[in-house]
């Protein structure tokens, strides 16, 4: 009878199938205030950065506002609270020298100051007012730092070591010990510790999210008997390196874990977040409600979209530069215009990598995108796929040829026919293949072709993910007209 009603309420309230959000979308943190959630990730190399997406169902997703938009290195595992109606961004950068700093806002939709250094090291910094009144950031290794009244900078000397981690089996195979990603919550009578373990990458066995907790912030902490509350156990799953993870309930007192993982088969998408259905057991932890996070599991019960389903994509010809558009480490807003669904984009740079391309993020294994392009002036410009500076791909052209360009490099492969042009760049499962047209009704294959999936973290380092985007190299502009992006089937 029991599995009758729980298989009622399931069709009763839906379900939803992960990842919520598709591609690279790593370290998850996520903020509960009233009926409404706000989410951000790890920028990493791209600019602007700290994107801020909202929902009303923890399912669908869509962009308010950004809140970073200069590029000072690689942002890392950011922390979004909200403290005495102000809402705060703790981030990592890791740049010329390794940091940590906050933005602010009296809105999650903006606009966000300007980012204030912290001045202190370790990573992955997590906003939480203590049992004393005083507000603290807790810092990987199991480090904290007391913050001061207003929360934008720490009382010297106050960094104080508090929390080991849990030793996990010796035989279990990771990327090392890294005691990382901490959230801290108190819920009931209790702080419970949230930390990721194992790594961020490496074997598909690496990461994990660990449980502890303690009745002072002071401790002293107890591990959970049943630790770890996420973990990938076998390489033929299909979500790898789960790890990362942030709790959030819901209104009514349903409780979820949001974490992120790879996908087997797919790493040069990224880390990609899931979210699984958690309870309180009647002795305080946290366990995992037994579903499988490659399964449609039960959806929140109070989540119910205004609109209908949102579409992280349909807004993509419109060319929102910070909420669906993002640069890699360079952005100057005097390099575009905007106006009538039309993109000029002044040149820069002499090679693809040095153009910095405007990309955004994509999420699936097989799509093509297509666009008109104009050139004017001494440019090339095209579409690619980029993962850094050295490892890419894509076609483009200039007002005598065609181009193939391949880490970095580009050749010429035919003749343009002058400076207007259709070009489409197709990523069927890895394998990527380039069209083009004289008038976008008739289109021919370029007769080369591409294999990228070792273009991961795995291989190359980064942190980095595959994303399509659009490019201009030299003096001049050229305009991109028509855009379209459409997911293949297999």
């Amino acid at each position: 009878m029991t599995a009758i009603l729980a298989s009622i309420s399931m069709n009763a309230q839906g379900t939803y199938t992960n990842p919520i959000l598709g591609g690279d979308f790593p370290d998850p943190t996520i903020l509960r205030d009233g009926r409404d959630y706000y989410l951000t990730n790890s920028a990493f190399d791209y600019v602007p950065g700290l994107v801020v997406y909202h929902s009303r169902d923890l399912v669908d997703w869509e962009p308010v506002s950004y809140a970073l938009k200069t590029y000072l290195g690689s942002i890392w595992a950011p922390d979004i609270k909200k403290h005495k109606g102000r809402y705060y961004i703790y981030f990592t950068v890791h740049g010329e020298r390794r940091t940590n700093c906050v933005v602010w806002a009296d809105s999650p939709y903006g606009p966000w100051s300007e980012p204030i250094d912290l001045n202190i090291g370790d990573i992955d910094p997590c906003f939480i007012e203590g049992d004393d009144g005083r507000c603290y950031l807790i810092m990987s290794g199991g480090n904290r730092w007391t913050l001061s009244d207003d929360c934008l900078s720490v009382v010297a000397d106050s960094k104080v070591h508090f929390y080991d981690g849990w030793q996990y089996p010796e035989e279990w195979v990771t990327e090392g010990f890294c005691l990382e990603g901490p959230k801290l919550y108190h819920i009931g009578g209790y702080y419970y510790y949230i930390s990721a373990e194992g790594g961020t990458a490496g074997p598909p066995t690496s990461h994990m999210v660990v449980v502890a907790r303690s009745k002072s912030i002071d401790g002293p902490w107890e591990n959970m008997p049943s630790n770890p509350l996420i973990h990938t156990y076998n390489k033929s799953d299909r979500w790898w390196s789960r790890g990362h993870g942030s709790l959030i309930d819901t209104p009514d007192g349903q409780w979820y874990c949001i974490y992120h993982a790879y996908e087997n088969g797919f790493y040069n998408l990224g880390r990609q977040t899931l979210m699984e259905p958690v309870h309180f057991t009647s002795d305080g932890w946290v366990a995992s409600d037994g579903g499988d996070a490659s399964q449609p599991l039960p959806r929140p019960s109070l989540a119910k979209t205004e609109d209908g389903k949102i579409s992280r994509h349909a807004h993509l010809p419109e060319f929102r530069i910070g909420l669906d558009w993002r640069f890699y480490k360079h952005f100057s807003p005097s390099r575009t215009i905007i106006k009538d669904k039309a993109l000029t984009l002044h040149g820069q740079g002499s090679t693809l990598s040095s153009s910095s391309p405007m990309m955004f993020i994509a999420g699936a294994h097989r799509y093509e995108i297509e666009a008109e392009i104009e050139l004017y002036g001494e440019v090339k410009a095209g579409l690619c796929l980029y993962y850094n500076a050295d490892y890419n791909v894509g076609t483009g052209f200039d007002s005598n040829r065609r181009y193939r360009y391949r880490r970095n490099k580009s050749n010429g492969v035919g003749q343009s026919g002058g400076s207007h042009l259709w070009l489409r760049l197709r990523n069927d499962a890895h394998v990527v293949t380039a069209f083009w047209s004289q008038d976008g009704k008739e289109w021919k294959r370029e007769t080369w072709g591409q294999e990228v999936s070792g273009f991961n973290h795995n291989t190359l380092y980064d942190f980095q993910s595959i994303l399509p985007g659009l490019f201009c190299e030299g003096e001049g502009y050229a305009t991109f007209k028509n855009f379209s992006y459409r997911e293949l089937k297999p």
